[in-house]
């Protein structure tokens, strides 16, 4: 069964992270940002996995964004982390309509990818204020985060 893109299977797996809440929670903990999130992108959407709102964003699990109002489809086009301390003074992101239209200065996304490569989407965080982000220690956690993330999405996977 596939509810708004997201398998049962993938569904559980994420519930089942224990910790997924946590991971999320200390996203936003160590970025200093307010909403944090647990992405599955498909070619045309990006899809709430799991969430955890301070910012009163407004996403909750399941629901979906097309794929263009995302900034997450130049992640998965280029699989590098997006960073972005403050939107409007950035010189790539200034002029983009998605930070303006979604309301954030500070944003960051991580690829989660699977041990074969297969790409399933993104832990992303952001919040409406600028926020010092290029930080190597809270680069590397973040990235602990989604290795995590992705090893227990890809034993699911495996397993059934």
């Amino acid at each position: 069964m596939i509810i708004n893109n997201l398998t049962t299977e993938e569904l559980s797996a994420i519930a089942e992270i224990e910790v997924a809440s946590n991971i999320l929670r200390l996203t936003t903990r160590l970025t200093n940002m307010r909403f944090a999130a647990i992405s599955k992108i498909t070619d045309t959407h990006w899809v709430a996995c799991a969430v955890h709102d301070e910012l009163q964003f407004g996403l909750r699990v399941g629901d979906e964004l097309l794929i263009e109002a995302t900034l997450c489809s130049k992640l998965r086009e280029g699989g590098k982390a997006i960073v972005i301390e403050h939107a409007s003074l950035d010189p790539v992101f200034s002029e983009h309509p998605l930070p303006k239209y979604h309301g954030f200065e500070s944003y960051i996304s991580l690829p989660i990818v699977f041990a074969d490569g297969t790409f399933f989407g993104t832990l992303c965080a952001l919040d409406a204020l600028p926020r010092k982000l290029e930080n190597p220690e809270t680069m590397e956690l973040l990235n602990i985060f989604t290795r995590l993330i992705s090893t227990t999405l890809d034993l699911q996977r495996r397993n059934t």
